[in-house]
């Protein structure tokens, strides 16, 4: 007989599982959350929070998102994207990234009512997992996750408790898989997964030491060293990541992936910083070291009936793009909100089926898009010269030849210019971070047709209320206060909510008939002069895609769940109907 019982059951209690413990908890939901190991995050993993993650934050609460500001190093001191042959050397050039950019930057505070900013891995999970616990989770640490059996009822998980070695069960209705990149919860379950695991050895050198004279006058996350003989992966190039600006770093270091990981003492890691910082004398405080692999893998298929997974269980792939943390936090904002809907009996079991119908392709978008950006430092290294193998000599002399006053140097010079630029694939890529649109049957076009892309969608985020589409951010003001608040503010927090206008007041009747039936809270929102949210800038109006007496209908998720141009002959018909279909009623 199993010694707990509660609703959900997370595996892990990294970015993924925190915030799917959080959300849950903020919806009523019963959840406990096991962690195999004493504490969160010991190491500053994940680190770029990008605008849809901060979403995520903000609808948990204004607190978590101020805490998230808090501690995290804004988003200007983030994006001078430097290439240089080391810290004290020379530079070889940077790109404005992470929508620093004025362009960039307009699109952003366009796209948003939050912004990016750099959040260590290891202040993130503490403001997540804390929430989570405060609002009703129970966790428990030190707990390590054996084996699983679901019946037609729930999950019968069982665990060691690392203290005492004592072995147990905890029955759940269901189970959430994000215990991470060697996921057990995802082998047990049997779940596909494509691609390959470790294709490259890469280490972690974590220390602090103080290089503000190096790069305070050109703040950046992450500083990229191309020298002949720096050895990561082969390609002649290391990273210097700020962790906190400007004290505290973590070197990226390659290593053959066929030999064994290297040992990192502290010589070993001092001599590391000396080479890439260019300075023989400085002395570091060794935090840490540990070695990864690189992985190139996502699971095509991220349920088995009661069991789900999520996270890195899920997409296994490179820090490049900085989509990791970004991406587990919003499969649990996507999953959280369909369990507490058919736990609460407001919709059917098939609705979760939808989880990976809408996630799984975004797992494999991610992990390809990872991938190929590792392949589109080739260019540069090619522009440089860095191509030649161990010919060190060559490879300075071809680094030196750019100097020259030749048409060759020029045309070298305007290679490597180009070959920086290009990067923005992976360093500014708002589409890429923004532009998810579901299909699954938790999402009713009613044969709407799919806008399309009018700019390369992987660096431009262009918003839709087409079904599927995250619902556009503009700002309108509630007519009482004047004060302005985001159409994301008055969707999500666990509810469905309606977008009208004056004329669709039927909408708002139809919310109160028809909502109780399935046991919702819809809230409604006629916008317009003289009514409780006005849109004095036209921005609603131009971004709904709707007329005055048409109705955008918003999932908890801040997605688009179905909509209707113009006022139709039985709005309460047609919402029960929809609601019925994506709730798989």
């Amino acid at each position: 007989m199993a010694r707990y019982t509660t609703d959900v059951l997370i595996i892990g209690t990294g970015p993924a599982g925190s915030a799917t413990a959080a959300l849950l908890s903020s919806y009523g939901v019963e959840n406990m959350a096991i962690n195999r190991y004493r504490w969160l995050a010991n190491t500053p993993r994940a680190h770029i929070t990008n605008q849809r993650c901060m979403e995520v934050l903000r609808d948990l609460g204004p607190e978590v998102e101020a805490e998230a500001y808090l501690h995290g190093t804004h988003q200007d001191l983030m994006g001078e994207n430097v290439f240089c042959e080391s810290l004290a050397g020379e530079e070889i050039g940077r790109m404005k990234s992470w929508g620093k950019h004025p362009l960039s930057r307009a699109e952003h505070q366009l796209a948003s009512p939050c912004h990016m900013i750099d959040l260590p891995q290891t202040f993130m999970e503490p403001i997540l997992f804390g929430t989570a616990c405060r609002r009703g989770t129970q966790a428990r640490m030190s707990t390590e996750y054996l084996s699983h059996e679901q019946d037609a009822e729930g999950v019968t998980t069982t665990c060691r408790d690392r203290l005492s070695d004592e072995v147990f069960q905890i029955r759940s209705r269901y189970l959430v898989g994000a215990d991470g990149g060697n996921s057990l919860v995802a082998e047990h379950a049997g779940l596909p997964l494509e691609g390959q695991m470790g294709v490259g050895g890469s280490m972690n050198i974590l220390f602090r030491a103080d290089l503000s004279r190096y790069v305070a006058h050109r703040p950046s996350v992450l500083y990229w060293v191309m020298q002949p003989g720096a050895d990561v992966g082969g390609i002649g190039m290391g990273l210097v990541r700020m962790v906190r600006p400007w004290n505290e770093w973590l070197i990226v270091w390659g290593y053959d992936i066929n030999e064994p990981a290297p040992e990192v003492d502290e010589a070993f890691a001092t001599g590391v910083a000396r080479q890439l910082v260019g300075d023989p004398t400085l002395e570091i405080e060794l935090l840490s070291a540990n070695t990864w692999t690189v992985n190139n893998m996502y699971a095509t298929h991220m349920q088995k009936d009661r069991v789900f997974i999520m996270g890195d269980a899920a997409h296994r792939h490179p820090p490049s793009n900085g989509l990791g943390s970004n991406t587990s936090i919003q499969d649990g904002f996507n999953l959280a909100w369909k369990l507490a809907a058919v736990l609460k009996g407001q919709a059917g079991p098939g609705l979760l089926d939808s989880y990976s119908a809408e996630r799984a392709p975004i797992a494999k978008q991610i992990v390809t898009r990872a991938n190929q950006s590792i392949g589109e430092f080739g260019p540069i290294f090619e522009a440089l010269g860095m191509t030649g193998g161990t010919d060190h000599d060559k490879i300075r002399a071809s680094m030196d030849a750019r100097c020259d006053a030749t048409p060759a140097a020029e045309k070298q010079r305007a290679a490597i210019r180009d070959a920086i630029a290009f990067k923005k694939y992976e360093f500014d890529a708002h589409g890429v971070e923004m532009n998810q649109r579901y299909r699954s049957g938790a999402i009713e076009t009613d044969g709407q047709i799919e806008p399309a892309f009018e700019m390369d969608a992987e660096l431009h985020y262009q918003p839709t209320t087409w079904p599927g589409a995250r619902l556009p951010h503009v700002w309108v003001f509630e007519n009482d206060s004047g004060d302005r608040v985001s159409t994301l503010d008055l969707a999500g927090h666990g509810r469905f909510a309606i977008f009208t206008g004056i004329g669709g007041e039927g909408w708002e009747a139809a919310a109160t008939e028809v909502g109780p039936e399935f046991g919702l809270d819809i809230a409604v929102h006629v916008i317009g002069p003289r009514r409780r949210i006005v849109d004095h800038t036209g921005d609603w109006a131009r971004a709904s895609e709707i007329t005055d007496s048409g109705c955008v209908l918003v999932r908890p998720d801040h997605h688009v769940a179905w909509r209707a141009e113009t006022m139709t002959e039985s709005p309460a018909a047609d919402l029960r109907r929809v609601l019925t279909s994506i709730l798989a009623r």
